[in-house]
């Protein structure tokens, strides 16, 4: 049984609520997708659970793709990060240096897509779905990066899952989100409950533009 992680962003009490919920359903291996808690306030806390679980496959997610390569083109997000240290000290290089995409039993898992860390596929078809496929076909693609858990058909014989986010969801629910896969290949999206006030309060301490953010959609559960 594969858990599917993505988009933990530093949250320690969605991160252990979800590992316990895991464990009890069978999960055996992990595949961890992403955007583990840079900026965050619990980044190498996250890394040290993780690290701790069997049969772990790592991927790399914007976050950790930005602390060596900030995204130039977008000022507002440059400052934000600015105003803090990713909290990864020397596990940054380890973090930039992870895989963009793996492919795990016949099933592709990137970040965002096949073509960007930073660009995903909406929970609707889109005009942009064969492009951000960037040739794959007759595959399963599973990504996160919009911290929305869906599945759907995609063009050229695909399907597209997301997971959702452990530790920031967006879809309007603001349980902690990941997905498991069996050993038959179907996959099963969860839902956990746990304490979202403590994760919220934990990023408003960080006293911050980014952590003002994220407080307020992880009590929203939206953006």
């Amino acid at each position: 049984m594969l858990a599917l992680l993505y988009d933990i962003h530093g949250s320690i009490p969605a991160l252990d609520a979800v590992l316990d919920d895991a464990e009890r359903a069978g999960a055996d291996a992990y595949l961890l997708g992403g955007d583990y808690g840079a900026w965050g306030p619990n980044p190498l806390q996250c890394l040290e659970r993780l690290r701790a679980l069997p049969q772990t496959t790592w991927i790399r997610g914007n976050g950790e793709r930005w602390t060596r390569e900030p995204p130039l083109d977008r000022p507002e997000v440059v400052e934000a990060l600015r105003e803090r240290a990713s909290g990864y000290g020397t596990e940054e290089g380890w973090l930039y240096s992870l895989q963009a995409r793996v492919e795990l039993d016949g099933v592709l898992y990137v970040h965002g897509s096949p073509l960007s860390d930073v660009e995903s596929f909406p929970a609707e078809p889109s005009d942009d779905d064969e492009r951000m496929l960037a040739g794959v076909s007759g595959t399963t693609v599973v990504f996160g990066h919009s911290h929305l858990q869906f599945r759907r058909p995609g063009p050229n014989g695909t399907l597209l899952l997301n997971p959702g986010s452990v530790g920031m969801p967006l879809d309007g629910d603001v349980r902690a989100a990941y997905a498991l896969r069996a050993d038959d290949g179907r996959f099963e999206f969860r839902r956990v409950e746990y304490d979202v006030e403590r994760a919220a309060a934990a990023y408003e301490a960080l006293g911050n533009t980014f952590g003002a953010m994220a407080a307020n959609r992880i009590r929203r559960g939206s953006d």
